[in-house]
């Protein structure tokens, strides 16, 4: 058992609505140039990949990137300073779960990650070995006596559908014994996350159970630098993304645009949309925090430009070419190369304009990934 865990109860996704879906396939030939996964790639030293967060938190570095002209290198202490009174920070809310399991089916064994509640019991799950289990298989969870789960069907690429009953707080009960925090793969921990992961690897706005990995934008934030930040005057919303397995998933197509993204469950409540609009008749500036809560005010935005109240999944995927109707600014940390993160990113800010800012920050050794440094990106028209 990893200590730092309580028993928590899921909160099963409802209200399913259609996901809105980024299609350039339409889009005018000239509207951006063609894309290739080499725009996306660089070379990472691994010497520069985090393995724990800075202490405090708030100290870690900052790469502020404007439209145009030089960087600025700060650190997220001084965030205050870089935004303005009636700007509007929107906060992902989802709580990390210790969703990796071990199990066994008679002999075999089988590691599983949970990645979506389905409600009543059912979940979507990635699965190491996924080869050995059938419908209706049994698989019994090492480390939680009397907590199994059955096989509903394989989903494909590894992911099955997994029901462990109806009582919530049974399963509950058997992550809290028997789950790990499910680092990713580039944070080094042979022996399995340590005990300060179970902290460190949690936001301090988490509130929602249900996300396998941390919104990581959020993991800089202390309790201090949000007093100062609301002595700015700088004000706060939260929605909720429960961030799935699939954000582990690497891009396999040489084309980014024949990826696909796994659905997320997320929600914008009318209060969050409600704060967003009053914002925005008072000249605030949006700032997203994270790329989850930027995806998901980019699902819940009308034609209008207005964001709506949202409960259900979304799968959208941001490319370059994306007209972002929603943030002014992204804070957001340094993503792997050829990730949809990345790309994002330089949806958001200009692809050149990404590529300078990540060669900026590989030379004055930024650390990157989910316990690294961040950056403050303002919005850019150009690709």
């Amino acid at each position: 058992m990893l200590r730092g865990h309580r028993p928590v109860a899921f909160r099963a996704p409802s209200g399913y609505r259609r996901p809105t879906v980024l299609d350039l396939s339409t889009a005018p030939e000239t509207a951006t140039p063609p894309l290739r996964m080499a725009d996306f790639d660089f070379a990472l030293p691994e010497r520069l990949i985090a393995q724990a967060p800075a202490r405090p938190r708030d100290s870690a570095r900052l790469l502020v990137v404007p439209p145009t002209g030089p960087f600025e290198d700060r650190i997220v202490r001084d965030l205050p300073a870089l935004l303005a009174p009636g700007d509007l920070l929107v906060v992902n809310d989802t709580r990390v779960i210790p969703a990796r399991l071990r199990g066994r089916r008679g002999a075999a064994h089988v590691e599983l990650l949970l990645n979506r509640a389905e409600g009543g019991g059912i979940w979507q799950a990635l699965v190491r070995n996924a080869r050995r289990l059938r419908p209706g298989d049994q698989v019994d969870i090492e480390g939680a006596a009397g907590c199994s789960a059955r096989v509903v069907e394989h989903l494909g690429e590894g992911a099955v559908r997994l029901d462990f009953g109806p009582d919530p707080a049974a399963l509950a009960d058997a992550l809290e014994r028997a789950g790990e925090v499910p680092l990713p793969p580039y944070i080094n921990r042979p022996g399995g996350p340590r005990p300060e992961d179970a902290a460190d690897y949690q936001t301090v706005f988490a509130r929602v159970p249900g996300a396998v990995a941390a919104p990581t934008a959020s993991l800089h934030f202390t309790e201090t630098l949000l007093a100062a930040l609301e002595a700015r005057g700088v004000r706060r919303t939260t929605v909720t993304l429960h961030v799935g397995a699939g954000t582990f998933l690497p891009v396999r197509t040489e084309d980014p645009r024949a990826h696909r993204l796994h659905s997320e469950w997320g929600e914008v409540t009318e209060e969050a949309a409600a704060r967003i609009a009053a914002a925005r008749r008072a000249g605030g500036r949006i700032v997203a925090v994270g790329t989850t809560a930027l995806r998901l005010l980019e699902t819940a935005t009308a034609e209008t430009g207005v964001v709506q109240p949202f409960r259900g999944l979304t799968d959208l995927y941001i490319l370059p070419g994306h007209r972002f109707r929603t943030a002014d600014l992204l804070l957001t940390n340094f993503h792997l190369p050829r990730s949809t993160l990345f790309m994002l990113a330089c949806a958001f800010a200009g692809t050149a304009r990404m590529r300078a800012a990540y060669a900026h920050a590989i030379e004055r050794d930024y650390r990157f990934y989910s316990y690294g440094d961040a950056t403050l990106l303002h919005r850019s028209d150009t690709p």
